[in-house]
C-alpha cells in the first residue's frame, strides 16, 4: 500500500464509526434459515463454529463460510444463511423454502453435533460522512479465516466465542465493540485490494486522484476549488468533475466538505472551541461552519461533541 493510499485508508478508518448492535448470539441446529435482511440496514453475521452457506435471493453463486470467518453486508441485501448448499430461492418455485427465517437458536454448545454457532447483528453508519465511505465498498465483505492479511485478529472471534457463552437472553454487551473492531480490520482489507473495494480503488488508481485526496486531508484549509483540484490533476474542469464524481460518487466539492467535516470532528472531540475547529478546516465565519458542519455530520457541532463527552464518560463508568 502507498503512502498516499495508506494516508486515505487512516481517514476513511476514523471517519467510519460504525455502530454494531448484537440481534441475537447463540446456535442453529437440524434445518434452520438466519437472515437480517429487510430492517433497511446493514449487518453482519459471525461464524463462531460450524460452518453455513451464505445464499443470495437474486440467485447468484451461494458462499460457503465456517468457524473464524465473518459476513459484513453494507446494504440491506436479501440474503439468508442456512447448513445446506443449495439456494432456498432457487428451488422455491418447486414448492421449496424461499430466504425466510426458521429454526430456533439455543445457547452456544460446540459439543453438539451438526450446530452452528453464530452472532448476527446490525450495524448503522449515522453521519453522512460515515454513510458516503461505506458507498465506496461493495455490498458485502467477508473476512476469511485463511487470509493472511486477517492472521493477526483471529483472537476476536475467541472473544466473541467467549462473550457469546453468556447465553442467548443476556449477551454481553463487548460483543459489539469486537464487532466493530472486526469490521475496522475488514474495512482496511478491502480498501487495499483493488478487486474488492471497487469504488475506492477506482478514486485511488485515477491518475492525480490518490495524490489529490491525500493533499486535501493533509491541507483541508487550502483555498479548495473546482478548478484548483482539476489543475492538481491536470485535467480539464469538465473532465475532472465527470471523472472524480463517477470514482468517488459525490462531486469534488461536496467530498471536499466530507473531509473537512471529519477532520473538524476530531479537532472538536480534541477541545478545540468551534470558530478555531472550523477555521483549521477552511472557514473563516463560525456561522458558515456550523451550517456546513449540521448538514455533513447530522447536529450542530456542540451537540455533536456534548454526545461524544456524554459517550466518552460513559465508556469510563464501565471501567
Amino acid at each position: 500500500m502507498s503512502a498516499q493510499t495508506d494516508k486515505v485508508v487512516h481517514w476513511l478508518l476514523s471517519s467510519l464509526e460504525p455502530k454494531s448492535q448484537l440481534f441475537h448470539v447463540g446456535q442453529y441446529c437440524g434445518d434452520w434459515q438466519a437472515s437480517t435482511a429487510g430492517r433497511a440496514k446493514a449487518s453482519f453475521h459471525v461464524i463462531l463454529h460450524g460452518s453455513a452457506w451464505l445464499h443470495f435471493a437474486d440467485g447468484r453463486d451461494s458462499i460457503p463460510v465456517a468457524a473464524g470467518e465473518a459476513v459484513f453486508l453494507l446494504r440491506d441485501v436479501p440474503h439468508g444463511l442456512s447448513p445446506s448448499p443449495v439456494n432456498p430461492q432457487a428451488c422455491a418455485v418447486a414448492g421449496g423454502h424461499p430466504l425466510e427465517r426458521r429454526g430456533s437458536m439455543q445457547p452456544l454448545d460446540p459439543s453438539v453435533d451438526g450446530s452452528v454457532g453464530l452472532a448476527c447483528g446490525f450495524i448503522e453508519f449515522h453521519s453522512t460522512v460515515s454513510r458516503a465511505i461505506v458507498s465506496l465498498f461493495p455490498e458485502y465483505l467477508i473476512v476469511r479465516r485463511g487470509d493472511d492479511a486477517y492472521r493477526g485478529i483471529h483472537g476476536l472471534f475467541d472473544l466473541i466465542r467467549a462473550e457469546g457463552r453468556h447465553g442467548v437472553d443476556a449477551p454481553s454487551p463487548l460483543i459489539d465493540k469486537l464487532v466493530e473492531l472486526l469490521l475496522f480490520y475488514a474495512v482496511r482489507d478491502a480498501a487495499g485490494h483493488d478487486t474488492v473495494a471497487s469504488g475506492l480503488a477506482m478514486l485511488m488508481q485515477r491518475t492525480g486522484f490518490g495524490t489529490l485526496v491525500a493533499a486535501i486531508i493533509d491541507a483541508p484549509a487550502d483555498a479548495w476549488t473546482t478548478e484548483s483540484m482539476a489543475a492538481f490533476a491536470n485535467m480539464s474542469r469538465t473532465a475532472f468533475c465527470k471523472h472524480f464524481s463517477e470514482a468517488s460518487g459525490h462531486p469534488p466539492m461536496q467530498f471536499v466538505t466530507m473531509v473537512r467535516m471529519r477532520l473538524a470532528a476530531d479537532l472538536l472531540q480534541q477541545g478545540l472551541p468551534i470558530s478555531r475547529a472550523g477555521e483549521l478546516v477552511g472557514y473563516q465565519s463560525e456561522s458558515a461552519f456550523a451550517h456546513a458542519f449540521k448538514r455533513t455530520m447530522g447536529m450542530q457541532p456542540g451537540a455533536w461533541r456534548r454526545e461524544r463527552d456524554d459517550a466518552s464518560r460513559s465508556a469510563a463508568r464501565l471501567h
